[in-house]
Formats: structure tokens, sequence, C-alpha cells
């Protein structure tokens, strides 16, 4: 088997055996019963530590997306093909799929199906479907951002906390966002506890929004931020040079 294909499908199965790790983890944590209390930073804290465990595993074999909005964004960002891009979008929604699938087997039957059925995303009745659209756009453009600044170039000597600096990242967005509309960012994840529940009530929020955000970020940020790494570098000799004119002078 060639070297590059034996590369594409250990990045399917990385991104596949990811994000169902990440929805098993993640959703588990969100079970909430007379027997097992559950408050929000218990939450958001879990869905953070899991995808921390997810990139530590397969960051380096796929770059652990484990989210159909990244994989845009990296598209867009030109770090994956379209042929790629798509192998990683369907290898997400299966893992995703897989995943909550393992849930509904191990788990209590009641602690499945408390409201409309667990970790199911849903718009909290104070807001409206465009204030939901909002807040999930921006968060998903603020991760996207994370995840640019990550693949700039300028930062290629620092990825030796990334598993840490994204699980903290999604932990505060999901902090900030999570009361309001679940703070989902990931169409994948939402999209399994919908389909295993057959409860699809705006669940479009959570495709348009992070889809769109991913792909409106990473293209302003390439346009407005990147830089090669010979310019960085240029600009960086530049600064030395401006400062020890200002230290000899």
């Amino acid at each position: 088997m060639k070297g590059s294909t034996l590369d594409k499908i250990c990045c399917f199965l990385a991104e596949l055996i990811g994000t169902g790790m990440l929805v098993f983890l993640g959703c588990m944590g969100c079970v909430k019963s007379d027997l097992f209390p559950n408050n929000h930073l218990q939450i958001i804290l879990n869905f953070g530590l899991a995808v921390m465990i997810c990139i530590q595993c397969f960051g380096c074999v796929s770059g652990a997306h484990l989210n159909p909005a990244v994989t845009v964004a990296a598209y867009i960002y030109e770090l994956v093909t379209l042929p790629m891009a798509f192998v990683y979008c369907v290898a997400q929604m299966l893992g995703a799929f897989i995943g909550y699938g393992l849930l509904k087997v191990l788990l209590p039957e009641d602690t499945l199906s408390a409201g409309v059925g667990l970790c199911v995303t849903l718009p909290h009745n104070s807001i409206s479907h465009a204030q939901a659209f909002g807040i999930e756009f921006v968060i998903t453009a603020i991760l996207v951002i994370v995840c640019c600044g990550v693949w700039d170039p300028r930062n290629s000597k620092f990825h030796d906390s990334v598993a840490i600096r994204f699980g903290l990242a999604i932990s505060c967005l999901a902090c900030a966002a999570g009361p309001f509309t679940g703070a989902s960012m990931n169409p994948a994840r939402s999209f399994a506890p919908a389909l295993w529940n057959a409860h699809f009530d705006s669940n479009w929020i959570y495709w348009l929004a992070p889809l769109s955000a991913a792909a409106v970020t990473a293209y302003a940020y390439k346009a407005v931020f990147r830089r090669e790494v010979v310019e960085a570098e240029i600009t960086s000799h530049e600064k030395l040079r401006q400062l020890e004119d200002v230290q000899l002078s």
C-alpha cells in the first residue's frame, strides 16, 4: 500500500475515533440525575478536557480537527485539499454517530431520556433563533481564530501545549455561551444526538452558524494576518537590527 494512501486512511481513522471519543466523553459528562448531580462548571470542564485528550492522541496524526467547522477553516487556510476535507467530515460525522451510539448502549435509559435527549443542543427559550445563530457564529469564529493562530507559520515553534490551550479555549467558550445555546461550535457534535433522539428542532443553527463562521473567519485571518515564514523571519531580523541601532545610539 502506498504511503500516501496509508496516511489518508490513518487520518480518516484518527478523525473517526477522535470525534467518537469527544462525543462519548463530552456527552457522558452532561448526564444529570438524582444519582449524578452535575453543574455547569463540571460540564464545560469535561468537554474541554475531552478535547484536550483527543488532540493529544491524534493531533500528530490528522491534526485532530474533530469538527467539520474546523475542517472547513483548514481547507480555506490551505492546510487540507478539498477531497481530504470531505474525508475528514465523513469521518467526523460517522465518529460522532458511533460515539453517541456507545452511550445509548452503555448508559442507563433514564439518563438518556432527560428532556429531549441527552446532549441535544437547543437554544434557550429566552433567546430567538437569530440570537442563537449569532452566539454560535461568534463563539465558532473565536474558536477558528485560535485554530488559525496555531496554524500560523510564526507559531510553528510553540505547539507543545496546543492540547491544553485548545481544551481551555473550549471550556471558556462553553462557560460563556453554554447556558444560551449549548455552545456546540461543532455540527458533528450536535447532529449525532439529534439523529439518535430524532429531534431536529433548531438543528440547522448548529450547522449553518459554525460552518459560515469558519469560512468567513479563516478567510479573513488568511487575508489580513497570515504571513509566510520567510517574511516573518525578515520582520524579526529587522526588529532585532532596529533594537541594536537604538542600543548603540
